[in-house]
């Protein structure tokens, strides 16, 4: 009797907690929508219609269950209560996963959130029903997550409230790129100033040059900001490679690829070999200038690096006399150590 008596009192007292529940929903016409409030009593009027039937049902077999006699043990108040929640819940979700195939986005997040105690799902479940400003709120005043806030202001075009909240959280390459968005010019390019600028701290030159180039297109600024970074032997390699990347007419590369190299100091000159073989394979016309140079370096440098002479195949490789040349050469300087 034990068991039949715990449903009753549940019973009881499901039906007081529901009574309050309307009364308090039926108040909220006070501050929202007619609709909106009758959308909520609706659902609340079929969960607690199917809560009743569980329970109903769940009384049901325990009359039947104590008509034969049978006895439960001491712990089966532990498990009938286990098993009435999961089954309340299990009613949840399935009720909450049928107003999603519905598109009824709306009605499955106050499922969610009012009904499973699970905030982040209703959330998630507005965003991805389009419902991004309701979806923001849920985020940022139930789940205090700026972050997913913003990018559901952002979907909602809902600029500068997203600007707000990535100024918060420190994001300035982001909140220049909203400023982009809605056209103010000004103040995207002071944000990505101060990421440009910030990455120079940090020696990142092509990170920098990228937001020159890319977010605010200036292109000469991040070429200037390369052709630092190779001088001052931050990346040289990297920035050396990105600044020749950039220039797109061949002429005006070969010059620079010529140019730079009657600066470049010795100890530099393998970076700049390892750059050529790039730009030997980019166009036809570069090739006699890459070439040219790549031989100067290898002349330089094969006393002490007799290893370098595997460079050359980069620059001839179409050619197999050269590969056979290559080969005589180290064996013959085998020989000589040898003796």
């Amino acid at each position: 009797m034990n068991k039949q008596k715990f449903i009753d009192k549940f019973i009881a007292a499901f039906v007081l907690l529901a009574m309050f529940k309307i009364i308090g929903i039926v108040a909220q016409l006070f501050h929202e929508s007619f609709w909106s409030v009758v959308g909520t009593l609706v659902i609340f009027l079929i969960v607690a219609f199917i809560i009743l039937m569980v329970i109903t049902s769940l009384k049901d077999k325990e009359r039947n269950s104590n008509r034969s006699g049978r006895k439960g043990s001491g712990g089966g108040n532990f498990y009938l209560e286990s098993s009435l929640f999961d089954r309340i819940r299990s009613k949840y979700e399935a009720l909450a996963e049928k107003y999603i195939d519905e598109k009824e986005y709306k009605k499955a997040a106050r499922v969610y959130m009012n009904l499973l105690q699970d905030n982040y799902r209703g959330a998630k479940t507005l965003e991805n029903g389009g419902f991004y400003n309701e979806a923001a709120a849920v985020y940022l005043k139930k789940l205090k997550n700026k972050s997913d806030a913003a990018v559901c202001y952002e979907k909602a075009k809902q600029y500068k409230k997203a600007i707000d909240l990535y100024k918060e959280m420190e994001q300035k390459e982001k909140v220049g790129d909203l400023y982009k968005e809605i056209h103010d010019i000004g103040n995207a390019h002071h944000y990505y100033q101060i990421v440009a600028d910030d990455y120079v701290a940090n020696n990142q030159m092509v990170k920098a040059s990228l937001v020159y180039r890319k977010k605010m297109e200036k292109t000469e600024a991040a070429q200037k900001i390369l052709l630092k970074g190779w001088e001052d032997d931050k990346d040289s390699f990297n920035c050396l490679n990105n600044y020749f990347a950039n220039i797109v007419e061949v002429k005006e590369l070969e010059t620079q690829i010529r140019s730079l190299y009657e600066k470049t100091p010795e100890y530099k000159k393998m970076i700049y070999l390892e750059a050529m073989k790039h730009e030997f394979r980019k166009d036809p016309e570069l090739q006699a200038a890459t070439r040219s140079i790549a031989y100067e370096i290898i002349a330089e440098k094969v006393g002490s690096r007799s290893e370098i002479v595997n460079e050359l195949k980069h620059f001839n490789p179409d050619d197999g006399v050269i590969l056979k040349d290559i080969s005589r050469f180290k064996t013959s300087r085998n020989k000589m150590f040898r003796n």
